[in-house]
């Protein structure tokens, strides 16, 4: 076979692929890319409630800029109520940034430290969560320590609320996922237990915690530990498609915040302005600097653009079981990023 052949085969070959493929990626995805990209963030918010979102809050912090928020869709389908710039939503696992900001404050006070183990901290875990001895702070901050993941057990999505289960023995008496450090593996777990490590380190609640350490400084005055602090009525509905319950009786033990106070928290994180001396350099070893969260009804992005000094915070209150509600609400989140720097440029 000459070169020219087998350049021709490899080329069929990528093409019937490609072809393919397109059979296994949900058509609503390539749509939602390939759509002309709109002039303004409110007529993309207006997209996402056509792509099938009952509601979405998108939240803009430009430096320089008074901040801006942009909805659509329904804060309660059922009562017709729209989407409230102002409503508490579940951030799910947005609140993993505010567990390492705590986390890193009391190592920089010594409170804590990043090189000693599980074990060290949790002796009654050893022998029931895998390598215990092996396993560093360090390593369960940046999601390395191989611990499986308690959400990840069917049991735990049942009825959380209404279990006296504790849900960390959905991750106890398995054997590790890999070895400590030696592979990258989000897990809740982790951040499950580093939460209480700091009730144990300082001796209250992490919620009063991160309540005097974050919230107060920052002037949060949105921000909530649980559903159980705050009105319900203020809570944005979430859906699951396919199920027609509103979904915010419904408690996880998410934190619930407002789109400004997550985005005035993310500006924080990034400029450095929440940190003492010496805690920036700690945090930014052991972790990022913008999250997703993601809860039955709830999905939420936050985000800093370093180019155009920009913080996006988006909340769209709808999930699916096949998951690339997902997808579309990145596809969604880099749009207006993009609308964002189209309007830096011009």
């Amino acid at each position: 076979m000459t070169k020219k052949q087998t350049k021709r085969i490899l080329r069929i070959v990528f093409i019937i692929g490609s072809i393919t493929s397109l059979f296994f990626v949900p058509w609503i995805l390539v749509w939602a890319w390939i759509l002309p990209m709109p002039d303004t963030i409110q007529e993309q918010a207006d997209e996402a409630i056509d792509h099938g979102f009952d509601g979405i809050i998108v939240y803009v912090d430009e430096a320089g800029k008074p901040p801006a928020f942009y909805t659509a869709g329904w804060k309660d389908r059922k009562n017709k109520i729209p989407a409230d710039p102002k409503a508490l939503f579940k951030i799910a696992s947005i609140s993993k940034l505010y567990v390492a900001v705590a986390i890193t404050k009391l190592v920089n006070d010594k409170r804590l430290s990043l090189d000693k183990t599980l074990a060290d901290y949790f002796p009654e875990l050893v022998g029931r969560i895998e390598n215990a001895e092996k396993i560093t702070l360090r390593l369960m901050v940046q999601h390395r320590s191989g611990i499986p993941i308690f959400t990840d057990h069917p049991g735990y999505w049942d009825n959380p609320q209404e279990s006296s289960k504790d849900v960390l023995e959905y991750a106890l008496d398995l054997p590790a996922n890999f070895e400590p450090g030696e592979d990258y593996e989000y897990c809740n777990t982790n951040y499950l237990l580093l939460s209480r490590l700091i009730d144990k380190v300082v001796g209250y609640s992490r919620h009063q915690y991160i309540k005097e350490e974050i919230l107060i400084p920052l002037e949060l005055n949105s921000t909530f530990s649980s559903l159980s602090e705050v009105n319900i009525d203020d809570v944005m509905s979430g859906y699951y498609v396919g199920y027609e319950a509103d979904l915010k009786t419904n408690d996880y033990g998410s934190m619930l915040a407002t789109a400004q106070d997550v985005g005035v928290f993310l500006r924080a994180l990034n400029d450095g302005s929440m940190f003492d001396e010496g805690e920036q350099e700690i945090y930014s070893s052991i972790y990022v600097y913008e999250h997703g969260g993601l809860l039955p009804g709830y999905q939420s992005l936050a985000e800093y653009h370093k180019d155009i000094d920009t913080v996006v915070i988006q909340f769209i209150n709808t999930t699916n079981f096949d998951g690339y509600d997902w997808n579309l609400s990145e596809i969604l989140i880099n749009r207006i990023v993009k609308i964002l720097r189209n309007k830096k440029s011009s």
